[in-house]
């Protein structure tokens, strides 16, 4: 590795260090990525469990939930297979990389424009 920075007796990998190791990683096939990440940072079979416990409990206590929350209603109106859908999924994406404001306004304004949101008042 690059360098490394010594925090409370450990060694601490440098940004610089990280942003290489990643850029060096980019292209490389998942399951070489996988082998080594679980080599270099394994879990313990425990925390494994205790985490794949949790996670089926939580999609189990979804699936059973009989009132939809508001972000299930959403994703059912506005999903993938409608124009609209897929405006404020190309939207939210875009939105993460936008500079300021006015180009936030901008973007907003190309994207919602053109869809036909009054097909969906009331639904």
């Amino acid at each position: 590795m690059l360098g490394k920075i010594l925090v409370t007796g450990a060694p601490m990998e440098t940004l610089a260090s990280l942003r290489s190791t990643i850029r060096a990683a980019t292209l490389q096939p998942d399951d070489d990525v996988i082998a080594r990440l679980m080599t270099d940072a394994p879990i313990a079979d425990d925390t494994r469990i205790q985490a794949k416990t949790r996670a089926t409990k939580l999609v189990s206590d979804i699936r059973k939930a009989d009132d939809p929350g508001l972000m299930e209603v959403f994703l059912a109106e506005y999903g993938l297979s409608t124009d609209e859908g897929v405006a404020l999924m190309c939207l939210a994406e875009a939105l993460l990389r936008v500079p300021d404001t006015d180009t936030i306004d901008a973007l907003i304004e190309d994207k919602i424009a053109p869809s036909h949101w009054g097909e969906h008042l009331g639904k």
